[in-house]
């Protein structure tokens, strides 16, 4: 059987004029001409996604949207009518946004973060502003240090909401954010503490491996920059995350560590690499 709104690896069934037929199950799911691969034929497999059309048929395509059904995505919207919105999410049909499931009313040309979903009337794929319902705490799937992805959702007093995993709300606390972050943003980070149902995030790898994955930067800088960087422990902090993109505790871990290693040696000005013999 195929799933709407997901990848779906089916076989061709037969050939025709318009496309290719594939083999749905209960029913022919046409892969319009444009979309078909090069040399494709009756009884290969092929990797497609499936949605309805404009004219509500499904249709199969080798396109490769922005998101599927589960994901959290950023869009930029395309129009709005009296029912809703429409989105660009990298295919020839635009998604759609009901009105009811718009927190305010949506304007071509602004981004969105909302959540895709398959609508259990309809079969169809749609989108969703209001994820809040979709998001809970209550049963974690995380642990303290485990590699998360993350969305940056909104502000608060103390820092980001972001969503973990598509599935949870954590925080990343202003004091943890050394660059530009924006509303939908997508970064790797790691479950700093969890206090209950409360979730601190950090960005970047957690312990001893962010050290060992950053001091490979360090390393590549200084070999880039003659074996120097006017960087060191009383260094602004935004400069030292323009610059190296970390956070000035990991940028004083990972030369703490390189140091231990003789690999780099502190001079009153920066840091030197200590050239192999």
């Amino acid at each position: 059987m195929y799933k709407v709104g997901e990848y779906n690896l089916l076989r061709v069934k037969k050939e025709s004029e318009f496309g290719l037929f594939l083999d749905g199950g209960d029913q022919e799911i046409l892969m319009p001409k444009r979309f078909v691969p090069a040399g494709a034929q009756k009884g290969d497999e092929l990797k497609v996604f499936i949605y309805h059309d404009s004219e509500n048929r499904l249709t199969a395509t080798n396109q490769e949207p922005y998101g599927i059904v589960g994901d959290i995505v950023n869009l930029k919207a395309t129009g709005a009518t009296e029912q809703g919105a429409f989105l660009d999410w990298g295919l020839m049909k635009d998604l759609f946004v009901p009105a009811s499931k718009q927190i305010s009313k949506m304007h071509p040309g602004q981004d969105y973060l909302v959540k895709i979903y398959l609508d259990e009337l309809t079969n169809r794929v749609a989108a969703t502003e209001k994820i809040d319902p979709y998001l809970s705490n209550e049963n974690l799937t995380v642990k303290e240090l485990d590699v998360v992805d993350l969305i940056i959702y909104r502000r608060s007093e103390i820092g980001f909401i972001v969503i973990i995993n598509n599935l949870h709300t954590g925080v990343l606390h202003y004091s943890e954010v050394f660059g530009t972050v924006d509303i939908g943003d997508k970064l790797k980070g790691f479950i700093k503490s969890i206090k209950r149902e409360k979730i601190d995030v950090v960005i970047g790898k957690p312990g001893y491996d962010r050290v060992e994955s950053e001091a490979d930067k360090i390393l590549r800088l200084l070999k880039e920059n003659d074996g120097y960087l006017p960087y060191h422990d009383k260094s602004d902090p935004e400069e030292i995350y323009e610059f190296f993109s970390m956070s000035k505790k990991t940028f004083k871990m990972t030369t703490g560590a390189l140091y231990k290693q003789r690999k780099i040696i502190f001079t009153q000005t920066g840091i030197k690499l200590i050239e192999e013999e």
